[in-house]
Order: structure tokens, then C-alpha cells, then sequence
């Protein structure tokens, strides 16, 4: 399913859009910034965070390596547990399903908390086509539903609105003015959510975790919607990535202490829901139905390979986010892609290798390895993302290929590499001068016109390094000689 979501524009188009917009900006790196100082304070209290990480990466790589194993027996035990699971092969086939259960159940309203792999495969979107309202019920994903946006932020989707268009759009919602008072604001949703849980036919989630030996699903949340979304509604829809899997509770145990540490600082998350099965006879509340739609759209092409399948170890904590100096400076959005910031600019690549714009996505990244050291399971996002460039140049060719080839060519002999600099020299000298004809002319370039648009290339009029390092040893010679 195709998941670039602003295909009239490029993503330098896009970054340029978000440069302009000083909030954004402002407000993307104040929170980034709150959110790596409470992961710090949490991971260092937690003690070794390094050999947490370290046990994070192995369930993470032991799970995908027999993810067929793991899957099978999460959906054995679903199915022992009186649930019924569904596996989709794309985006298409998931959102169908889901759509098929809510016409049998004649369903009129579905309640939503925030997921990523339904933004993935549209959800909200097919239902809404068939005369279905989906309505989100995190706070965040509330706000930009009714703004008609998607998500900026893994975890904070609304991370990009200020209190003014919040209450703009709670307003309009209303019908009457809202307050941009927080109270105010927070009142009016909690009073439009409460009327959809209670009228919902439908309610449907996300899956931050799926036990294999329980057949459970575990949902991490802070606002409690969550709990509604899973105990009013008769029917359940889980909607999961086929990557979800941990094998057993002293896995989860591991994971409920590197995701929240990770997304928010918190040493542990406010609401942990599990489900197995729907309601027993003799419980009150609960889903008297339970779905669960295991979705691959893409994933399973990652196994095998040795430099993507290590993508599937990510529990969507969003730290990379946080610690990329891309993603803070342009936002989510820029990405054009329902998965923003570095897990982004690799995975929406891999789930769309036909896909020419997306594979773009690729060049958001100063591959400065920050994500990384960031990750709570060690994915080497910075080295998947050389090897998309990689895979890119030599499917794709063009001028990179060419400047590459004249690099090469050039920089392995001494010879060329010295009379090459010092013609540079003299283009420099030239080329950099306020006004002159070279500099216009240079600036107007394709391949310049970018970095020169924000910044100059200051000419020195000294020799060059080797020039000098050539003319002190003439003098340390000559001074060894005189004496």
C-alpha cells in the first residue's frame, strides 16, 4: 500500500516548507528536547542501561529469526483463548478485513486508540468511504484527525499544533467557541470521546506487544482511552505488524522497561492492557468478540537479509526521532510518510521498494549515528540507510553515479588527486567572489544550488597544506644543513 502522503512535492520541498515555519521548529525541539533530558534521568536510574539494551536486541533478534515459530503459536493460543485471527499479506487485504467485520456487525461508529500500522493500511480512511466514522481517542491523534493531517510524531502525533489552532479546531468541531484554556480544551475532548465509546459497535487498537506463549496482546497507553476502546465496545479489532512478537512474560517484563524509558521517560508506562480472548461467562466487561489481523505489508521481504532484517527489531518508541538532527529541525510531516524521522527514512523504503519517491526518504539523514545510540534495541539505522543510498545509486543511476565514477576515478592516484585540487584552488578563487560572473553562474548549478543558498565557501589565499608542509621541511632541512 502506497504510504508517501504528499506525492505533489519532493522531500526538499517538503523540508523547505518546515524550514519556514518557525513553531514547528521551536516546538519540535523543545519537546525533543524534554523527552531525551527524562529518558536520560530514567535509564540512569534504571542502572546498566547498555546491558538492557543489549538484552533488548537479543529477544528482539531471536523472535524475528523465528518469527514463522512465534507467530503460529500466538495464533494457536488466540484461537484456544476463543478469539479468531486473520493474516493479511498487505496493507489491502488488512484494511478489507477489518472492513468485512464491521460490515457484518453492521457497525456505524468504531472507536480508535492510536496505531500506527492502521495509519499504515488507511483505515480510517476505508471506513469512512463506506459511511463508517472511525474516531480516534488518544488526545494527540484526536487533534489531528480533525485537522485532516497525519501523525508528526510517533508518539506525540500533535506535537506541531499550538494551543490557538487546538481550540480553532475543537471550536468548529463544537459549533461554538472553545477556550484555549488546557482545562477547557481537555474537558471538550474528554466529553466528545466518552459519547463515541458509548455509542461505538466497534472498538479497535493497535498491538505494542503479542505474547506468543499466552496468545495476549499488550497495549501500552497514558491516557487511559485505551481501556474504554477495549472494555464498551462488543466487538475488538487488533490490527498488529507481524513483527510484534515476544516469546514469553519475562520477555514483555524486558520490553515494558526499554519502551517507556525510551519514548517518554517514564519508568513505566501509566495503563498496561493485555487481552486474551474475549470476556469470559462469568466477567463483567470486555469485547464479546475478538479479531486480531496480523498484517506483513512488506516486513517478511526484510527476512533473510543480512542489512534490513534487523529493521523488525523496532518496538516504535520513537527516540530516534528525538535525537535526529533532521527530524528536529523539519518535523514529521517533511518526511511526507506515515513513518517519520530515521525508522522512517528506512522503513517506508523497505515496505515500498517500488516506489521511487519514497525511496528518497533515504537522503533525510545526516548519518550521524545518533539514532543508533539512541535505540533501545540497537538497530544500526545509520548503516541501513548507507545501504539504501547504496542500493538507490545503482538501481537509479543518474548524476550521483557519474559524480561518484569522476570521484573515484580522480582520488585514487596521487597524481590526479594534486593537479585536481590545485585546478580547484583556481576555480575556488574565482567562483567565490561577491558578484562575480563564476560565482552567478555556479550558484545557478543543480548539484550546488542547494548549499549555496544558505551558505559560502570562504577562499584563503594561502597556500594549500601540502604546499606548506612541503616549504617547512625545505626549511628544517636547510636549517639542519647550516648547521
Amino acid at each position: 500500500m502506497h504510504m508517501l502522503l504528499n506525492t505533489d512535492q519532493s522531500l526538499t520541498q517538503r523540508s523547505e516548507h518546515a524550514l519556514k515555519d518557525s513553531f514547528l521548529r521551536q516546538a519540535v525541539q523543545f519537546t525533543t528536547e524534554r523527552l531525551r533530558e527524562k529518558k536520560e534521568e530514567s535509564t540512569n536510574a534504571l542502572g546498566d542501561w547498555e546491558l538492557w539494551r543489549e538484552r533488548g536486541r537479543q529477544i528482539r533478534a531471536h523472535t524475528i529469526q523465528y518469527l514463522d515459530y512465534y507467530l503460529d503459536q500466538f495464533a494457536t493460543n488466540v484461537e484456544q483463548a476463543g478469539g479468531q485471527v486473520y493474516f493479511a499479506k498487505d496493507g489491502v487485504e488488512a484494511a478489507k478485513i477489518a472492513l468485512e467485520i464491521a460490515k457484518e456487525k453492521r457497525a456505524k461508529k468504531v472507536v480508535k486508540s492510536k496505531s500506527m500500522v492502521t495509519e499504515e493500511v488507511e483505515i480510517n480512511t476505508v471506513f469512512e468511504k463506506e459511511g463508517i466514522a472511525c474516531v480516534e481517542t488518544d488526545l494527540g491523534e484526536y487533534i489531528v484527525q480533525l485537522a485532516k493531517q497525519t501523525p508528526s510524531h510517533i508518539i506525540i502525533p500533535a506535537i506541531h499544533q499550538t494551543r490557538e489552532q487546538i481550540a480553532q479546531l475543537f471550536s468548529a468541531e463544537q459549533g461554538k467557541a472553545v477556550s484555549t484554556d488546557t482545562k477547557a480544551l481537555t474537558a471538550f475532548a474528554r466529553q466528545k470521546l466518552r459519547e463515541a465509546f458509548a455509542q461505538a459497535e466497534i472498538g479497535m487498537t493497535g498491538c505494542n506487544f503479542a505474547i506468543a506463549e499466552s496468545g495476549s496482546v499488550v497495549l501500552f497507553s497514558n491516557e487511559g482511552n485505551i481501556r474504554m476502546v477495549t472494555t464498551l465496545p462488543k466487538t475488538q479489532i487488533v490490527m498488529m505488524g507481524m513483527e510484534r512478537m515476544v516469546p514469553t512474560w519475562e520477555d514483555l517484563e524486558v520490553m515494558a522497561n526499554l519502551l517507556p524509558r525510551s519514548a517518554t521517560g517514564q519508568k513505566l508506562t501509566a495503563y498496561m492492557s493485555i487481552l486474551t480472548g474475549p470476556k469470559r461467562s462469568d466477567e463483567k466487561d470486555g469485547p464479546e468478540e475478538l479479531h486480531i489481523i496480523i498484517v506483513d505489508n512488506g516486513r517478511s521481504k526484510q527476512l533473510g537479509d543480512p542489512k534490513f532484517q534487523a529493521i523488525l527489531h523496532c518496538i516504535r518508541c520513537g527516540a530516534c526521532l528525538n535525537v535526529c538532527p533532521v527530524y528536529r529541525q523539519i518535523g514529521g510531516h517533511a518526511y511526507g510518510s506515515v513513518y517519520p524521522g530515521p525508522i522512517g527514512a528506512v522503513l517506508s523504503p523497505l515496505l515500498n521498494p517500488e516506489d521511487e519517491q519514497v525511496q528518497e526518504l533515504a537522503d533525510a539523514s545526516s548519518l550521524c549515528g545518533a539514532c543508533y545510540d539512541a535505540c533501545p534495541v540497537q538497530i544500526p539505522l545509520h548503516d541501513m540507510l548507507v545501504y539504501l543510498r547504496e542500493r538507490r545509486v545503482k538501481t537509479q543511476g543518474g548524476i550521483e553515479k557519474v559524480a561518484f565514477r569522476g570521484y573515484s576515478a580522480i582520488f585514487r592516484h596521487q597524481a590526479t588527486f594534486q593537479w585536481m585540487m590545485k585546478t580547484l584552488r583556481h576555480v575556488q578563487k574565482w567562483s567565490v567572489k561577491d558578484g562575480s560572473r563564476w560565482s552567478s553562474f555556479l550558484s545557478r548549478l543543480p548539484i550546488v544550488q542547494g548549499w549555496v543558498r544558505s551558505r559560502r565557501l570562504p577562499y584563503s589565499t594561502q597556500r594549500s597544506f601540502r604546499e606548506q608542509w612541503k616549504m617547512l621541511q625545505k626549511e628544517l632541512e636547510e636549517g639542519v644543513d647550516n648547521q
